[in-house]
């Protein structure tokens, strides 16, 4: 199977779609401290790099998911994505809201799909992985097959690979956080003094900010 990593990390740090600021942190919605900023919903202006996304997303179904019928995006930062992969594989498209729409029909999952239908997810990112699964089982209890989630980029935290775990469902990303942090060092980004700061924030991220 292609390895996507290095060159999705390469990407996504020539366009400012990821920021790294060891020694100037950002703060999340959630309050952490954080050495870096994860904004994919740059891709999308970026023809090259939305492209290479989407070839990139379609390579990883059709390897390890053949049987996949369907392609679902978690809104609201993997709809475009999905619906390009989706329309690359020339495979049906459909969405997943946070939760149900309060007017209307109610929606929660947008679009057409069977009961029994073999689905992809495709999100953008994934830090805890709270809402992604939310989407995961969303489609489970509407009925559709759930074979696994591709995702651009993961911070790669304990506990989402333990949610994941735990909810059985396969996760596959182009670029993780490890790459990201290789590749930004050996390209200059950053310098071997701030890559030990990198690696501690991962380890320990809700605390991090409250003992720099």
């Amino acid at each position: 199977m292609e390895d996507y990593s290095k060159k999705t990390a390469e990407y996504l740090l020539q366009i400012k779609a990821i920021k790294l600021q060891p020694s100037n942190p950002f703060t999340w919605a959630s309050g952490w401290k954080s050495p870096i900023y994860c904004d994919n919903r740059k891709t999308l202006s970026f023809p090259e790099v939305r492209s290479y996304i989407r070839d990139a997303f379609a390579g990883l179904v059709r390897t390890l998911y053949p049987e996949a019928e369907m392609i679902a995006g978690v809104a609201t930062g993997a709809i475009a994505h999905g619906a390009l992969a989706a329309d690359k594989m020339g495979l049906p498209f459909i969405y997943v809201r946070s939760g149900a729409k309060e007017h209307g029909l109610g929606n929660q999952i947008e679009g057409y799909f069977e009961k029994g239908q073999k689905v992809v997810v495709v999100e953008d990112l994934i830090s805890t992985g709270g809402s992604s699964l939310s989407a995961v089982r969303a489609l489970k209890e509407a009925g559709c097959e759930v074979l696994g989630m591709v995702a651009i980029f993961t911070y790669e935290f304990k506990k989402a690979s333990d949610e994941f775990r735990a909810e059985n469902c396969t996760l596959n990303t182009l670029c993780n956080y490890s790459v990201l942090v290789d590749t930004a060092l050996s390209i200059g980004y950053i310098g071997d003094s701030e890559v030990e700061t990198l690696k501690k924030w991962r380890i320990d991220p809700a605390s991090w900010g409250k003992t720099e």
